[in-house]
Parts: structure tokens; sequence; C-alpha cells
């Protein structure tokens, strides 16, 4: 088999933590690699005024494949005050450097699968009939459109003249912003391009007929949002039509779908939306199994780039514990979607099995499986550290 190089991207806070033990449960299951370290995050902002210095672009831009852990970002003004005093007042603004991998990379295909984990007492619960309690097996996967939408970072506050009056030629914002100051206004610009639609749209419809979902739901708000989400909407219509006829086309607008959530979540498999709604909507389903833990998440570019992370924060916090608590399955599964993007299936499918063992079994359980709140003391009440679950499942592994 070839030895890949992958490039690890450890980040800030819990991201360090869990990619290390992410790394653990590869090397158990056999798979070989050559990791090479990337710098990225709060550490190089301060220090460098980069939080995506060029040299990890160039590492990623070679190598092809990258498992990221997770980043800290915070507001404005508060970034500006922990740069290192040489750098400020000096133009350095700072800028998420996971948006920036999007963006720089193109990583315009967003996947995020949620699936229930049997025995995760984390699990998603309802009433049936006769007052029954149901816990529906969820199978869901999010096609998130990466890079465009309101994550473009096209906005103004206080707008340029040009761009002002390139406002007022709307009907509808003369009639309800025209006598709003300029200097009062703030504006985000939603972004679709029928292109970067179309990949996200195609890559749902084909994930579905090649894993077996009967559907594709286009979760967006074309009733509201016409241009934009109804541009998404009316080229699904078209290319199920033209392509996938056999895949039934559904469409549910975002705030109706948060409600349907936990009404049916079993009834949604491949769900299609744009940046924004797709963030929301697969936060919403990962909370079904278990919550963001469970998350995990891939990213792709037409030119075959890839990066792997949980979906889950830095929670800087957690990284000061002397015993770590966080649950580290989002990650192993991130590693686990990267197997499956080179192809080493049969390994990504034991790790899998090893995970659903452990949470079957029920011995073994992080913090927030055991419903308690994140504090050092958990481990004192029965719960797990970071550690022991992942040695839980490297011992299934072998």
């Amino acid at each position: 088999m070839l030895r890949r190089t992958i490039v690890t991207l450890p980040g800030d806070g819990i991201g360090r933590i869990v990619l290390n033990q992410a790394l653990r449960v590869l090397d158990a299951a056999g798979f070989k690699a050559d990791y090479v370290h990337g710098d990225i995050g709060w550490e190089f902002w301060c220090r460098e005024g980069n939080p995506l210095p060029q040299r990890t672009l160039d590492l990623i831009k070679e190598h092809k494949i990258a498992l990221f852990g997770a980043i800290t970002s915070k507001p404005n003004e508060e970034a500006k005050s922990e740069l290192d005093p040489s750098l400020r007042g000096k133009g350095f603004a700072y800028s998420s450097p996971i948006v920036g991998l999007r963006q720089k990379f193109n990583l315009d295909i967003c996947v995020r699968p949620c699936r229930s984990y049997k025995g995760n007492p984390l699990n998603f619960i309802r009433r049936g009939k006769g007052n029954a309690i149901e816990e529906p097996f969820i199978d869901a996967v999010i096609f998130r459109q990466n890079t465009e939408c309101l994550y473009s970072g096209v906005e103004w506050t206080n707008p340029p003249k040009q761009v002002y009056d390139a406002f007022l030629t709307h009907k509808k914002f003369v009639e309800n912003f025209g006598e709003v100051p300029v200097e009062e206004l703030s504006i985000s610009a939603r972004i679709f391009t029928r292109k970067a639609t179309e990949r996200i749209l195609m890559a749902a419809f084909k994930h579905a007929k090649k894993y077996g979902y009967p559907s594709v739901t286009v979760c967006e708000k074309p009733n509201v949002i016409r241009e934009t989400s109804g541009l998404m909407w009316s080229l699904a219509k078209e290319i199920q039509k033209n392509s996938y006829p056999e895949i039934k086309l559904l469409n549910t607008n975002i705030d109706a779908q948060m409600m349907w959530l936990t009404k049916n979540p079993e009834d949604y498999g491949v769900i299609v939306a744009g940046n924004m709604f797709g963030d929301i909507v697969s936060d919403a389903f990962a909370g079904l199994i278990g919550g963001l833990g469970f998350a995990c998440s891939a990213q792709f570019s037409a030119d075959g780039i890839a990066v792997f992370e949980p979906t889950h924060g830095s929670a800087p916090k957690y990284a000061d514990y002397k015993v770590p608590i966080v649950n580290p399955v989002a990650m192993i599964e991130s590693a686990c979607m990267m197997l499956d993007f080179i192809n080493e299936k049969e390994t990504a499918a034991r790790i899998r099995k090893a995970i659903e063992e452990v949470i079957s079994d029920g011995k073994v359980r992080t913090y927030d499986m055991m419903k308690l709140t994140g504090k050092p003391e958990v481990i004192e009440n029965g719960a797990v550290s970071t550690v022991e679950m992942t040695n839980a499942i490297i011992s299934r592994i072998r």
C-alpha cells in the first residue's frame, strides 16, 4: 500500500488532545503514515499576526490531506488586544483560520454524517403511541456548501458610498432602510454561485445513490430568501429530473426542519444546504446522536485536497485540566472519514466497530455520556478520561 503523508493541524485547546488520541487509534489499527505538523491557531495569531501561516498552506498544498483538531476564535477587539505588542497598530486583522483554509483551497464540499450509536445514553428519544418510549435510529448525512453564503466575509459596517448607492437601487432597501443613516448600517452579503451550488447538490445526490439513501432533502428558505435559496432549489429540481429520477427530492425550510427534527428524524437521509443553514442543521442533527462529541466532518476541494475534523470547538478551559476529560470519538470518526477517502475502508470499518462495541457495552463512558458537567471531578464520579476512552477503543481493535 502507498505510504501517505498526513498534515496534522492540532490547533488550540482540546484540538491538540483529541488529535493525539486519533493518531494513537490509527497506529493501533495498523495504519502506516508519515505525519508532518502544521502550525495553525491562536498562538500564531498572537505571535505572528497570522493564525494560518503560509508554511502551513504550503504543507497542505504538497500533501493534500490534513487532520485538524480545533481552533479558538475571539471577537476582533479582543483578538487585537492579545497580539504581540510589536504587532499592534500595524493593520493586522484576525480571521478564522478554518474559514481561511476553506477559501484558500476552495474546500467547498463539507460532509457531516450523524449516525446513532446503539447504547449511547445521549441518543434522542421520544414518546410514541400508548406513551411508549421510542429511540429512532438516525442516519443522516448533511452536505454543507462550505465557501459561500454569509461566510464569504463580504460585509460592511458604515458601508462605503458605492456599496450604499448600489443598495439604493433596490426598491425594498429604499422602502425599509432608505431613511437609516449610513453610519448606522451593517450589511452582510449572502452569496450563492451556480457552479458551487451545482457541485454540492451533485455530491449529495451521488452519495445518496452510492449508499442507498432513498431521498435528498434541500434545507433552505426559498419562500423568503428567493434568490439564493431559490437558486439551490431550482437547481436541485433540475439535477434530480435529469440525472437522479429514482431518488426522491424533498424541500424543507430551515425553521420547519428544526421542528421536524424532534418529530421524525429517522425519515431524513441526505440533507443539502448552503453554508449557514448547513452549519445549523448539522449541529441540530448532532444533538440527536449525543452532541458534538460524536460529530465528525470532512471537507473536499475539486482538485483532491481534503481536511478532516470534528465539528466541536477548542473548549480551552478543558485543555488546562490535569486529566483531560473530553470525548475523543468525533476526532476518531473524522480520522475514519480520512481512511475512507484514501480507500483504507477495511481499517476504518474495524475502528468504527470498536467504537460501537465500547459504546454498546456501556462500561466506559466520558463525562458527556454520563450527563455530568465538564469539571475535573467527573473522573472521581465515574467518568473516564480522554485517554481511557481511547484505550478502550484500542483494546477492541486489537
